[in-house]
């Protein structure tokens, strides 16, 4: 089980400093990945007094390919990963492109998370279509897989259409692994029958197990060997101390998942230094060698 962590966006500023001191720590720790949220855009609560959603434009958020740019010439072996980026307010071919570069600048460290988001805001301002963001994620997958390992793509579907052309360079990793993220039925039947792995989104106990039982039994119908299935759990440190965290990652290893991160947000730390601070009372209070 790989154990990884959450990159604390929108606690950590914009230092660049700080943001490459947090991803030296994780790797120096020994975590195997660093993971980054997605949003480009944030709703102004002054003009749309009815949002409810659990950020906005107050929200610090950095942008995941830029960020892993960054850090791919600032790190030597964790994995870079997005959790998830929102594919269908993005253009495939410039999400293929960006992973593409990610992936060589990183040496083959990067892994692609994605999903459809739930910020209308966000695909208002980026000129795209909320209503079909489902099925029009699953034709971007089967996009970005052809981009990632053909020189020259001819694609044409509902929404996407390439006429022999590629992008170039070509990622070390050829296909960059696709990740799927969302726990509603339409996600997890997606992550099962198209995705390399899933991203859960409910905590270590008794809906976990339910639910990574669920979505294998969803890889099993569609022809899929559930061995060569990625599932990532969540340790949140919000949640008690290290007796607490040592119960949640005890969950996911009794589920067989493939790996778990480890999230420091909205466990009260006022500092990026608390942030590096917590993963490394967690490394050095709950053994995962």
């Amino acid at each position: 089980m790989r154990i990884g962590v959450i990159f604390p966006q929108n606690e950590i500023g914009a230092d660049p400093l700080v943001v490459r001191d947090f991803a030296q720590a994780a790797e120096e720790l020994g975590y195997t990945h660093l993971q980054a949220y997605d949003h480009v855009v944030g709703a102004d609560t002054r003009v749309r007094p009815g949002w409810n959603g659990p950020y906005d434009l107050h929200s610090l958020f950095h942008e995941p390919m830029v960020l892993f740019g960054y850090l791919a010439g600032l790190t030597t072996r964790i994995e870079l990963v997005t959790g998830i980026i929102i594919l269908p307010q993005r253009q495939t071919v410039l999400v293929a492109k960006q992973a593409a570069e990610v992936d060589v600048l990183s040496a083959g460290r990067f892994r692609l998370g994605v999903g459809i988001g739930w910020n209308t805001v966000e695909y208002e301002a980026l000129g795209a279509n909320f209503r079909n963001r489902g099925k029009r994620s699953e034709e971007q997958i089967a996009l970005l897989r052809a981009l990632f390992v053909e020189e020259s793509v001819t694609f044409t579907g509902l929404w996407e259409h390439v006429h022999a052309a590629g992008i170039n360079p070509l990622p070390v990793q050829r296909p960059i692994p696709i990740w799927v993220g969302g726990s509603s039925d339409a996600a997890e039947h997606r992550a099962a029958r198209i995705g390399d792995g899933w991203f859960p989104q409910v905590p270590a106990g008794g809906r976990a197990k339910v639910a990574v039982e669920r979505v294998r039994s969803y890889v099993v119908a569609a022809g899929r060997d559930p061995a060569h299935f990625g599932i990532e759990g969540g340790v949140d440190l919000a949640d008690g101390g290290p007796d607490e965290w040592a119960r949640q990652l005890d969950v996911w290893r009794s589920l067989d998942v493939s790996h778990v991160r480890v999230v420091t947000m909205k466990a009260g730390f006022a500092t990026p230094a608390a942030h590096i601070d917590a993963i490394r009372l967690f490394r050095e209070s709950v053994p995962f060698d």
